[in-house]
């Protein structure tokens, strides 16, 4: 998509700005880098002399998602890309480059959210199984999939996962999640011995005398990227005969979701999943409402 010179050098500063202030992650910076360049492009196909996105007034931007809504587009995107403008013009704002925000009295949709697909503890407890255990790959892939269950990890924490963020002796990983925020995910005695048998039997045949860090390695010695990650989930859950929808994020969802269905506190749940915010944690409040009129069923005598 053409940007005209100008507004790249605005969105260069934007994301400098929000790596510089929020430590946002790399995908993170593109999401809202590709949602103002489709802008761009937009209001230079509509006006080539006139589209620079200083000049951009309320109508615009109302036009711009009228359109997006035309194109048929999900409503979560065009929330998101709503989202991304009130950001980069309150940033422009605060730095002089405009005197009125052209995003301040545009409402965005409130979405309705819905709980992934979780698996159930039988279902989880067929995929933990799934890996071959006479291979290194396999323990090595068991190790990932039981820290993962164990600690409710994203799997962008877990697939770059250093030695000096664990904590064996207290059974505690230190992370460094969104907006370089950092929290402590406790580990489980199967997962600790799980990463333990790994790193002493089969990590270092993978590395075969490569030195690095990062803890679970490829065949190369490399960090395992989300995608391939991702297809190694999908693979033993065919394998399992597993045939759910499931998303790189499956195994936290089923972290949280049995976290709550044992009784553990929604704020709890939200400390350990790394949730800035109680409302993302929110998704899951069906689960805890459910387990308490189960309780009141069994143990309340008009229940």
């Amino acid at each position: 998509m053409r940007v005209p010179e100008l507004n790249a050098g605005l969105l260069d500063e934007f994301s400098d700005a929000l790596w510089l202030e929020d430590g946002l992650s790399r995908n993170t910076l593109d999401s809202y880098r590709n949602d103002l360049q489709l802008f761009s492009a937009w209001l230079n196909q509509r006006n080539p002399s006139n589209s620079m996105l200083t000049e951009a007034t309320n109508s615009d931007l109302l036009e711009f998602l009228a359109s997006r809504v035309s194109a048929k587009m999900k409503a979560s995107t065009t929330s998101r890309e709503l989202s991304s403008l009130k950001r980069f013009y309150r940033f422009l704002l605060r730095q002089g480059k405009i005197s009125t925000d052209p995003s301040l009295n545009i409402e965005t949709p409130k979405l309705q959210r819905h709980l992934p697909e979780s698996l159930s503890e039988k279902e989880v407890e067929q995929l933990l199984c799934a890996p071959d255990l006479m291979q290194p790959l396999g323990l090595r892939d068991r190790a990932m999939l039981e820290v993962l269950y164990a600690s409710g990890l994203r799997v962008s924490e877990l697939i770059n996962l250093k030695y000096s963020q664990v904590g064996m002796d207290m059974g505690v990983l230190r992370v460094m999640g969104k907006g370089r925020k950092e929290r402590l995910a406790p580990l489980g005695e199967e997962s600790l011995e799980w990463l333990d048998r790994y790193t002493k039997d089969a990590r270092p045949l993978l590395l075969n005398g490569i030195v690095t860090d990062t803890i679970f390695v490829t065949t190369r010695g490399a960090a395992m990227t989300r995608q391939a990650f991702w297809y190694l989930i999908k693979r033993y859950a065919q394998f399992v005969g597993i045939a759910k929808q499931l998303s790189p994020h499956t195994l936290r969802h089923a972290f949280a979701t049995h976290l709550l269905n044992h009784g553990a506190d929604l704020r709890v749940v939200q400390l350990l999943l790394g949730h800035a915010d109680i409302s993302t944690t929110q998704i899951y409040t069906h689960i805890a409402r459910e387990r308490l009129k189960k309780l009141h069923a069994k143990h309340h005598p008009r229940g």
